[in-house]
């Protein structure tokens, strides 16, 4: 897989403007498309080479709320205000089925590695679908509201997030396999490329670390605002964290991220909005509501890589499946692919 150079840039590829605040923003497993949904409801695919536009797909009545491409194809998953979860021919430029979410605002989709199965969320609603569109099960009730789920990297499970904890799920059984409780509501989830971590994002301003094989947890603290903003490295041994204007980094090697020292990456003058590791390589990228994009090496530097100015305020930063490009959007609809 491609690495950035010792000496990373940015240099703009192309750049494009949707009507309204970019929500999501993924690219098709080939890396040839782009796909961004506007907070408004549309979702519009770009040729990723060129930046003109394919398809506009007319996504969610009231707005869409998360997307989600096929890791291996060109159907693309989406979810709204509507209470619908809707795939997509991004090929063809039509839908292909609708779905019921289960309640009134579905706001999650999530496909598995593989792309057998997904999972759409939707208040208390967890439901697991076919990539045909058939409801492979619907699980019982949670007991609050899901804020975030996650795959692991295997693919065999998936943890639904919420006040109380986390719990475990497995596309062949119908009911919850196992759960992690603590006393706090978490709105952000990310499981480490190896399976052993899951780290969270608490509304609390804080990051929850738990073990896997244990169930063991941690707790770090002293963040200015809830953490939204979660990245794993591709080794399983760096987690990068928003929930401020500085990017805090955790070392999960060795005796893990207890009792240490994160690294701290600051350059931004507003709270981070985005964070994403390279999917093979070593390079975090940052953006904020300041309309700056940094490129980092933690373990490496703590000096910045690399800036630019995007104009406005980010809300979305996506690696290309081969780690040459980064993709932004923003908060008033700019969408943009640079050179990396």
């Amino acid at each position: 897989m491609a690495r950035l150079s010792s000496a990373p840039q940015l240099i703009l590829r192309w750049r494009q403007t949707l009507e309204d605040h970019v929500i999501a923003l993924d690219w098709a497993s080939d890396g040839s498309a782009l796909a961004a949904a506007s907070v408004a409801g549309p979702v519009t695919i770009f040729d990723a080479g060129t930046g003109s536009v394919r398809h506009v797909l007319r996504g969610h009545g009231f707005g869409t709320t998360d997307q989600a491409w096929h890791p291996h194809g060109s159907l693309l998953a989406t979810a709204g205000q509507d209470g619908k979860v809707r795939l997509w021919d991004t090929a063809a430029g039509r839908e292909r089925a609708t779905l019921e979410g289960g309640a009134a605002w579905v706001e999650h989709v999530a496909w598995s590695p593989e792309g057998d199965f997904f999972v759409s969320a939707a208040g208390k609603k967890l439901r697991l679908w076919a990539p045909d569109g058939r409801l492979a099960t619907a699980f019982p009730d949670s007991q609050n509201t899901i804020s975030a789920v996650a795959w692991s990297a295997r693919g065999g499970e998936f943890v639904a997030a919420g006040y109380g904890g986390i719990t475990f799920f497995r596309p062949d059984a119908d009911r919850p396999v196992n759960q992690f409780t603590w006393r706090g509501s978490i709105v952000a989830l990310a499981w480490s490329p190896d399976g052993n971590m899951i780290a969270g994002g608490g509304q609390d301003a804080t990051v929850h670390f738990w073990y896997v094989n244990s169930g063991e947890d941690l707790q770090m603290s002293g963040y200015p605002s809830k953490v939204r903003e979660l990245s794993w490295d591709a080794t399983s041994r760096y987690l990068a964290t928003g929930g401020g204007p500085i990017a805090v980094v955790w070392d999960c090697s060795g005796d893990g991220p207890a009792g240490s020292t994160p690294l701290s990456f600051e350059l931004h003058e507003k709270p981070i909005s985005a964070l994403a590791f390279q999917h093979g390589g070593p390079v975090l990228a940052s953006g904020a509501g300041d309309g700056r994009i940094a490129l980092w090496r933690p373990g490496g530097s703590k000096k910045v890589q690399v800036t630019a100015a995007f104009g406005e305020g980010i809300s979305q930063l996506a690696w290309s499946p081969n780690d040459t490009r980064l993709a932004v959007g923003g908060e008033r609809g700019a969408v943009a692919i640079y050179d990396a």
